[in-house]
């Protein structure tokens, strides 16, 4: 044997040695190690043994043992944190009485801003026919011409817009239908002779809702009669309201067209921003009757909120006026809000009970307008 065979001899010994005193055990998995002769990686997690041996470190992860097959954690074993509100599935949608939706400060600030957004889109409009005309008779006709309230009703669309955009993060699938359906205007659920029913009750409802409006109506009259004296009724009542000033320009057609937008567009827009968003997102929060008293109220403040500028003419105007056109909203609201949580948060009823309410207190005021 010469002297380069004994060295190599030699090493061979020491590398055994080596492996049996220094790798007994591997240093990454704590596996035993076997005594095998030139054992290149661990049996157990693969580590490379004999680049560790070498170069007295861990092999980097490029390259890995061909030998093992890496284990893949399934998809589900992952739990990534999630920020935001829980979304609701397609088959929660109808059902959404144990989900925490949006807040009270959303169930209220939407709808304002909904309404602040859509004066200032009818504002903009009257602003660009002032400055190109300067002529506030040109003006005035305007807004008595019915239809231009037809025309002008169609921005009502924007209190279907804005929490239709805003109800999307909460939803899984945030199609449109889901979207509409999360705040009620769905037929879902409903078959033929269902959704029948529901318009039978709208329209009863709708007739419920005049002669409600018509009874408060004369009660507060009454009061007001007995504690500030018939003068001053009669002072109040025998102002022209822009409601007359529209009828009294109105003709069949017109009346008609009007009749059909109450329906499909107010009754609609309207009740999707104040029951289907509003009312739902306050009764997840304050309760049934919270959510029910604080819609109506905000609901007839809205509608009645330009007799505040009575106040220039009288005081005492503005009191009576404010009675007289607040307490009926509010009674209509208060109705609304019921039938809504009768038929279990969906707006198909409450929605042809509005529509068809408006409808029927253009056409009475019109035919007693011509008759008397």
């Amino acid at each position: 044997m010469n002297e380069k065979e004994i060295q190599e001899s030699e090493n061979s010994k020491k590398g055994n040695i080596f492996n049996k005193k220094s790798w007994s055990f591997c240093p990454v998995c704590g596996n035993k190690i076997p005594e095998v002769h030139n054992l290149k990686f661990c049996i157990k997690c693969g580590l490379n043994l004999q680049y560790l041996k070498e170069h007295k470190q861990i092999q980097p992860k490029s390259a890995l043992n061909p030998y093992i097959t890496p284990t893949i954690l399934p998809q589900s074993y992952i739990h990534p944190i999630k920020y935001g509100p829980k979304k609701i599935l397609d088959e929660e949608i109808l059902d959404t009485k144990d989900h925490e939706l949006w807040g009270s400060l959303p169930s209220i600030g939407i709808p304002l801003g909904a309404f602040l957004l859509m004066d200032l889109v009818t504002t903009g409009i009257f602003f660009l026919i002032m400055f190109f005309s300067f002529d506030m008779e040109i003006l005035y006709d305007l807004i008595s011409n019915p239809y231009f309230l037809i025309f002008s009703s169609f921005f009502e669309l924007i209190f279907i817009l804005v929490p239709v955009l805003y109800v999307a993060k909460y939803l899984q699938n945030p199609t449109l239908q889901n979207r509409l359906g999360l705040l009620g205007f769905t037929r879902k659920g409903f078959d033929r002779v269902g959704l029948i029913k529901e318009i039978l009750i709208g329209i009863g409802f709708a007739i419920i809702g005049v002669l409600l409006v018509v009874g408060v109506g004369f009660l507060i009259e009454i009061l007001l009669e007995v504690f500030f004296g018939i003068e001053i009724i009669r002072e109040v009542s025998g102002a022209t309201s822009d409601v007359e000033i529209i009828i009294s320009s109105s003709d069949i057609l017109s009346l008609i067209l009007l009749s059909v937008v109450m329906i499909l567009i107010i009754g609609t827009s309207e009740e999707i921003l104040f029951r289907g968003f509003m009312q739902k997102g306050l009764t997840r929060r304050l309760g049934n009757l919270g959510g029910l008293l604080i819609t109506a109220f905000i609901f007839a403040i809205i509608h009645v909120i330009g007799v505040i500028l009575l106040v220039l003419e009288s005081p005492m105007v503005l009191l009576i006026s404010f009675l007289l056109s607040f307490i009926p909203y509010f009674a209509i609201s208060l109705l609304l809000g019921l039938i809504y949580y009768w038929r279990n948060e969906n707006l198909i009823a409450v929605v042809i009970t509005h529509g068809v309410y408006d409808a029927l207190t253009i056409i009475l005021a019109f035919f007693f307008y011509n008759l008397f």
